[in-house]
């Protein structure tokens, strides 16, 4: 079987022995490249097979996407519900800890199926994942309707937290440094920020241009788009940290403090009651087909996954979403 790997930390098509044992087997259909697979490929020789975004079917046809977790569903986390937070740590994710679905097919547990709502197809259902992150983060901050929202990088998180917003009824505004991503973003319906209002400097915003947004998105993951979000954020607003910190953080401390600035990380995806947050980011896809047509910019055979990931990294070419198609 075919799948992609890290070879001199870079990705590799290579034969693999197809999965077996216990588990639901998925014939993988598209799976996504994120910008955490490029980070961890530079970062660390990982032995599993890549792939934390996918979706496909089940042998009797059924569509599905995959909530890439395997808890161990008895520690006081995963009992609590808040399962992605599991003493098993990192090993407990598909495609870091046990082979992902950068692949023809990949085995994963019962729990981590999520059944396609009609109108969602496999092949756009690999944004299952990234939109349950930024579900993840709606939910994490508390957004209601009417609350007005910047989003601070128009990345997949970034778009994904556009829409998951927009679905808790708010208002949305998007800071994008290329023009797909802004272009992305308008065909989302995502309004622009005032021109001047993102300068990043703590004290810039207060003539008027920002402190606008009762809660940002912080999913650029660097310390001058934090920077942005401290600016754009009204006094006793939040401030939702999607992104990923590789190289740390930096934070304008005096502004956060003097105007009572809530910060609020948000990593993953798990459940409130009995709704996951991949359930719902499916529903959203399911009920807005232009998502999909927005975010992924290019579709790549299993094979050309090495020029995949080449494209994925050149942000400026225009790549938001990269999807292998076994």
């Amino acid at each position: 079987m075919r799948a992609v790997r890290c070879v001199d930390r870079a990705a590799a098509v290579v034969d693999v022995p197809r999965p077996s044992g216990d588990g639901v087997l998925v014939k993988v259909a598209s799976a996504g490249i994120c910008g955490s697979d490029l980070h961890l490929m530079s970062m660390w020789p990982l032995a599993a097979t890549l792939g934390h975004e996918f979706a496909g079917t089940l042998a009797d046809g059924t569509p599905v996407a995959v909530e890439p977790l395997d808890p161990c569903w008895e520690c006081p986390a995963c009992l609590d519900g808040i399962y992605h937070r599991c003493v098993r740590g990192p090993m407990h994710v598909i495609g870091l800890g046990s082979d992902g679905g950068m692949a023809e097919s990949c085995l994963v547990p019962e729990s981590a199926i999520v059944r396609l709502p009609a109108g969602l197809t496999p092949s756009d259902a690999c944004l299952v994942e990234p939109v349950a992150v930024a579900v993840h983060g709606v939910r994490r901050g508390a957004i209601r309707a009417g609350e007005r929202v910047a989003v601070i990088g128009g990345g997949t998180i970034g778009q994904c937290s556009v829409v998951a917003a927009q679905a808790a009824g708010a208002t949305v505004d998007l800071v994008a440094r290329h023009d797909r991503q802004r272009e992305a973003g308008a065909r989302l319906g995502a309004g622009s920020v005032p021109e001047g209002a993102t300068a990043g400097v703590p004290g810039d915003a207060s003539a008027g241009l920002g402190r606008r947004y009762d809660v940002v998105f912080e999913a650029a993951g660097t310390s001058a788009a934090m920077a942005q979000a401290v600016a754009l954020c009204a006094s006793g607003g939040r401030i939702v940290m999607v992104a990923s910190y590789w190289e740390g953080l930096e934070i304008p401390g005096m502004d956060v403090s003097m105007n009572e600035i809530t910060l609020i990380p948000a990593s993953m995806y798990c459940r409130s009651g009995p709704s996951r947050d991949v359930d719902v980011a499916a529903q959203i896809l399911a009920s807005r087909p232009e998502i999909a047509s927005s975010i992924i910019t290019h579709r790549f055979p299993l094979e050309a996954a090495g020029e995949a990931f080449r494209v994925a990294a050149d942000r400026a070419s225009g790549a938001i979403k990269v999807v292998l198609e076994p």
